[in-house]
């Protein structure tokens, strides 16, 4: 299914308006940008309506708590599909800047994520927690539908099936840590979807935010850490500088081992 398709055509007309595809997401989704570029609408197919209504209720409820990130603007659903518009949040995304722009932006970044795991947690009506990770991960790994590509880079020669049983006999002890210390979690807090103010170089919004929900801080700091490493940072020592950066930033002495466990077990968790 592409981002072009009549389905997608026709879910876009009940919205009005003009749009330019963006890219043909992941399960079939559809990503597209008004003509002004001030807003975004997603389009899936019935059978992922209910995932797309369940992002559309965590943009609303973080939208409602004071972070900073797209509204809703309109939803429409029915036997085709589903279509949610947003509007576009202003900025540049943190992995398209260079890496010392991204390291004059790392403090304030901290800031916004520190701000983000602040909300109270019993307040969120989501959960992203390791239970529901773990079934994931047991569900992805069993269908065969992990994607290699996902996997780190010293991973992707092991069976998908060996790196989950090296996970497993950790989780008792990761679920007692996530009991200690669970915030309200982004999900998938990669640069991309931290999207930054080009002149003031604080963090306009979060996007993306399909998995947002009550974890352990850990599956958003791991994920955060990692893709900066990898996609920007020049060398270990700037991404050793930057580490410290943000653990004294945020106001934490990082758990390297709590961080390596949520850094592998993310990629199984998607298909």
């Amino acid at each position: 299914m592409t981002s072009s398709s009549p389905a997608f055509r026709s879910l876009l007309r009940a919205v009005g308006g003009e749009w330019e595809p963006v890219t043909s997401g992941e399960s079939g989704a559809g990503v597209f940008r008004s003509e002004d570029g001030s807003r975004y609408a997603k389009c899936v197919l019935p059978g992922e309506v209910a995932s797309l209504e369940a992002e559309r209720d965590r943009v609303a409820w973080l939208g409602g708590h004071g972070i900073p990130g797209p509204r809703v603007v309109d939803w429409r659903g029915g036997a085709d599909g589903a279509v949610l518009v947003t509007t576009a949040v202003a900025g540049v995304p943190a992995d398209s800047v260079p890496a010392p722009t991204l390291m004059s932006a790392w403090g304030a970044i901290a800031d916004a994520v520190r701000g983000l795991h602040a909300l109270p947690a019993r307040d969120c009506p989501f959960s992203r927690d390791l239970t529901s990770m773990h079934a994931r991960a047991r569900d992805v790994v069993g269908r065969g539908a992990v994607k290699p590509e996902f996997l780190l880079v010293e991973d992707q020669r092991t069976p998908p099936e060996e790196l989950l049983a090296r996970l497993t006999p950790q989780v008792q002890h990761r679920l007692a840590q996530e009991a200690d210390d669970t915030v309200v979690c982004h999900g998938d807090l990669c640069l991309p979807n931290i999207i930054l103010d080009p002149d003031s170089l604080t963090v306009a919004g979060f996007v993306d935010l399909g998995r947002l929900g009550r974890a352990d801080r850990y599956a958003d700091i791991a994920l955060l850490l990692a893709s900066s490493r990898l996609e920007k940072w020049t060398d270990d020592r700037q991404a050793d500088s930057a580490d410290e950066l943000f653990a004294a930033r945020y106001g934490i002495a990082l758990d390297r081992d709590r961080e390596r466990f949520y850094l592998h077990l993310d990629p199984l968790t998607w298909d």
